[in-house]
């Protein structure tokens, strides 16, 4: 059985990389080289003569690999397109700077940086002249804003838009795409177009794209703030208003790749029950806590945690609330660490096997799943200056999952142990939130990185916890693989360094 299902997960895999690579087929992917180092990607269609620049700008803690649906669709439909990695994202090892709150603060870093990267496309041989930006949620205002300075564009696609810069007849030609699931950004794209028709509906296209100025606000049915991007329906709404802007006519498939991305990672994270049935059987031990001594290791931290850290102005790390999110995790398992070994808990958890078995862990979840994850949904691989920032999270992220791996029996305890473990660490962190909205607000935006990862590898814990009877050395792995994930997802930033 094990051997079926390594060979079936290997197989679909294989399957789905084929059609996520066919994408590319036809087109002169390579990088772009931008005044300042910014990292950015060119995309070209082989044989295609010359034609406008369209520059796609990526959302907060993103980067180029998660708007790669867009650029692909628009480089298969004859666009010379340039995306890029902003300012302390993905291999931009350049940190944010400026206020965060200011228009001419960090917004007017970013801009600069979109106008550098639209120049810089601008000069290739195979641009026509003409520019269109495409930018998702923070990006929106980004290149809404720029797209109104020199070099002025011809229009905007803005997904998930929230911007105030937007007028009845600024930028020329603005396209909003927003996910049925974004009710407020739904709502606000239909609120922009009606600048201009105040009966407009979504769908209604007002004014000609062709001579400008004109709005449209697309809704794409049944997803969310990042289903967005992958929907079949952004991506033939965007390329049609590029069309309709330069007079062009576009066909073929469109790179929906949502669904093998999905498969790919399900299939990833599945090759990791052969390869955990394949370490040393153990003897059943991480189970058989009180009812008791759970409920206190469980709720304790997440009460006491936030109520500890809240007078505290904690800077530590050159990222965005990251320094705040290592304590709180480092105190929370620790705390929850100190209880169960006051019960007994981790009694014969740290024989010598676990250190290599939690290598094995950490080095299947860095390489393998986070290898997928850098090609095809959002960067994985650290510049040198995020390894400090890694090896900072590491300090508070390890000790979390060894608790949190303990705590739920390493795969053998109760469905409602699980929830509640993870559901207070999570209360937790709203907790602080709600107690320091101003400094750690940037925390809710990166839950669903945190919940994400407890489904990935929740069941890789579970796996490795069952067959060897050693939670603690799939916490161990996986407290590296969350301080990695979180460390190249975190914005870079530095409020010394000047704008």
């Amino acid at each position: 059985m094990r051997s079926v299902l390594a060979l079936l997960a290997l197989a679909l895999m294989a399957l789905s990389v084929w059609h996520l690579e066919s994408d590319r087929a036809g087109l002169q992917i390579g990088p772009l080289a931008v005044e300042g180092g910014t990292p950015a990607t060119l995309y070209l269609r082989e044989g295609a003569g010359r034609a406008p620049v369209v520059v796609i700008a990526h959302g907060f803690a993103g980067s180029r690999q998660l708007m790669e649906p867009f650029a692909l669709t628009l480089a298969q439909a004859g666009y010379v397109v340039a995306s890029f990695d902003f300012a302390g994202h993905g291999r931009n090892p350049r940190p944010m700077t400026g206020d965060l709150r200011s228009v001419t603060g960090t917004t007017q870093v970013l801009m600069d940086e979109a106008g550098r990267v639209a120049r810089a496309a601008l000069a290739h041989p195979r641009a026509d002249g003409r520019l269109a930006y495409l930018g998702h949620s923070m990006a929106s205002d980004i290149v809404v804003r720029q797209a109104q300075r020199e070099p002025l564009a011809d229009a905007v696609v803005a997904v998930s838009m929230f911007s105030g810069s937007a007028s009845a007849d600024a930028p020329r030609n603005l396209l909003i795409i927003a996910g049925a699931w974004e009710t407020r950004l739904a709502a606000e794209a239909v609120r922009a177009v009606r600048q201009i028709d105040p009966t407009a509906e979504a769908g209604d296209i007002t004014g000609d794209p062709a001579t400008g100025p004109a709005r449209r606000a697309v809704i794409a049915p049944h997803v969310e703030h990042v289903g967005v991007l992958y929907s079949a329906t952004s991506l033939q709404a965007a390329r049609d208003w590029l069309d309709a802007t330069f007079g062009q006519q576009s066909a073929g498939r469109l790179p929906t790749r949502g669904g093998w991305i999905v498969l790919l990672l399900v299939a990833t994270v599945a090759l990791g029950w052969p390869l955990a049935r394949a370490l040393p059987a153990g003897d059943g031990a991480g189970e058989g806590l009180s009812t008791r001594t759970f409920l206190l290791a469980a709720l304790a931290p997440a009460v006491v945690v936030p109520l500890l850290l809240w007078p505290f102005d904690i800077r530590l790390l050159p990222v965005l609330v990251a320094d705040y999110l290592a304590v709180h995790l480092g105190l929370y398992g620790l705390i929850t660490l100190a209880l169960l070994a006051r019960s007994g808990g981790l009694r014969a958890q740290f024989p010598s096997r676990v250190w290599w078995i939690a290598g094995g862990v950490a080095l299947f979840g860095i390489a393998v799943v986070g290898g997928v994850l850098d090609r095809y949904v959002a960067s994985f691989v650290p510049h040198p200056g995020r390894l400090a920032v890694i090896a900072g999270l590491a300090l508070g992220a390890v000790p979390f999952m060894v608790g949190d791996a303990v705590l739920t029996g390493g795969g053998r305890g109760r469905l409602w142990r699980v929830v509640m473990a993870r559901g207070a660490f999570l209360a937790s962190l709203l907790t602080a939130v709600a107690l320091n909205f101003e400094a750690l607000f940037f925390l809710v935006i990166i839950l669903p990185v945190i919940v994400l990862f407890f489904l990935l590898f929740g069941m890789m814990a579970g796996w490795v916890g069952r067959r060897t009877g050693l939670p603690a050395a799939a916490g161990l792995g996986l407290g590296l693989v969350l301080a990695w994930a979180l460390g190249v997802t975190f914005p870079m930033f530095d409020a010394g360094l000047p704008g």
